[in-house]
């Protein structure tokens, strides 16, 4: 960042003023995490500049990677009234993770940082679905679908779920105007009550072969229509950015065990599968759309911890492209840019599927050939990564923005892409 300085000068009896650009340095070079960080500050490790959006008492947490945040210049986020999150859950403890019972969704314009509560909601609430033409967020408690304008703050009763089909909603279309999602067995939600963590539902879910549906409801007529159903953990429900007939899911469970991403046609009812696997322990997911809705991008292992790529598929034609990451750049999520130049991802460490040496940053990705030449921006050794951070591009692509609780308590951070003079 540069000010412009105007140096008075006497020249012939006239006094004009001539201006200068100066670099300004306002921002401390301090090592990220492991304290109470400033607001703003230079992280030394890599020159880029960081900044706290979340400026406020309490936790406070970002979208997941492939769930658009943004309204305008607003992020839509989650916060709790205090920093305790007052769990027996251990690991939401450590990591500042914030369970259904306490949260609220909020908004900050990304211009001012003005921060706003959006919600007042006395129960659970769960689902992060924004539909940004509109200035809606879309949520669910227990088994009512609400919308609030973002604006207005204006609160709506969207639907409720009939007594025979308790679902969750976890995407919007592109023009709007259907909620979709998964129903689940009541089977099925024993196995998670009776497994909470990770670790022990998730081969449970998927050797259990329950059955799952997935769904749409239009948002001004209340209509349920059942799309497809399978034998399958069908999740990660995600609609296409660009065209509102498309259906994203996959087939959850041990994924050197499933052909994981899927999309369905709601009108014909296509399925189609994405990527097929073609050797032993490979493995394909964490996908998401384009900016564009053309391509489906995903994780890629060929085989799984060994050989590691960002591949994508042509949504129409399925043809392939893939480029290499090395070990240490591998991440758990990633995420493309608005104007699809770029990569970002948010790294993981030794207990990941890569088991990194040193891939505790936030990085920069930039195509290069066949491979993705990285860039740190964010150096995370001070960061749990029990919490993933989950990163998203801002709307300018000038920043990338991630969660973290390198400072003890979970917030969301933005790093500048640009990095500063020395």
């Amino acid at each position: 960042m540069k000010h412009l300085v105007c140096i008075p000068k006497l020249v012939l009896s006239s006094l004009i003023f001539i201006c200068i650009d100066l670099p300004v340095f306002a921002q401390p070079s301090i090592e990220t995490g492991g304290q109470k960080m400033p607001n703003e500050w230079i992280d030394p490790s890599t020159g880029h500049k960081i900044i706290k959006l979340t400026r406020r008492e309490g936790n406070n947490m970002s979208f997941y990677f492939h769930n658009n945040p943004f309204v305008g210049n607003k992020m839509i986020f989650y916060g709790t009234d205090y920093l305790n999150t007052a769990s027996n859950d251990s690991v939401k403890q450590e990591t500042g993770n914030i369970p259904a019972s306490n949260k609220q969704l909020y908004s900050v314009d990304l211009k001012t940082l003005k921060v706003e509560q959006l919600t007042y909601q006395p129960n659970s609430m769960n689902g992060e679905i924004v539909a940004e033409k509109n200035k809606l967020v879309y949520y669910q408690v227990k088994d009512s679908v609400f919308s609030t304008h973002v604006e207005t703050k204006q609160t709506k009763l969207v639907y409720v779920f009939p007594a025979d089909f308790k679902a969750s909603i976890t995407t919007i279309n592109a023009d709007e105007t259907l909620l979709a999602g998964a129903w689940s067995s009541d089977a099925e939600k024993e196995i998670f009550k009776n497994n909470p963590g990770k670790s022990s539902y998730f081969n449970l879910i998927y050797e259990a072969k329950l059955p799952r549906t997935l769904f749409t409801i239009n948002v001004k007529s209340g209509q349920l229509v059942k799309l497809f159903s399978d034998s399958a953990w069908l999740n990660h429900v995600q609609f296409s950015n660009t065209d509102p007939k498309l259906l994203m899911f996959c087939h959850e469970g041990p994924w050197h065990k499933v052909d994981r991403i899927w999309t369905i046609n709601i009108d014909t009812k296509e399925v189609k599968l994405i990527h097929k696997r073609t050797m032993d322990m490979e493995i394909a997911g964490h996908e998401w759309f384009s900016p564009d809705g053309k391509t489906i991008w995903f994780d890629l292992q060929q085989p799984r911890g060994v050989t590691f790529f960002v591949a994508g598929a042509d949504v129409k034609t399925g043809v392939e492209k893939k480029y290499s990451v090395t070990r240490d750049e591998w991440s758990i999520h990633f995420n493309t840019s608005p104007d699809q130049t770029l990569f970002c991802g948010d790294g993981g460490d030794p207990g990941q599927v890569a088991k990194a040496n040193d891939g505790r940053w936030i990085y920069l990705f930039k195509p290069d050939g066949d491979k993705l030449k990285s860039s740190k921006l964010v150096n995370m050794k001070n960061h749990n990564y029990k919490l993933e951070p989950n990163v998203h591009f801002s709307p300018d692509g000038k920043w990338v923005i991630f969660r973290a609780n390198f400072e003890g308590n979970t917030d969301v951070y933005a790093v500048e892409l640009n990095p500063q003079t020395p």
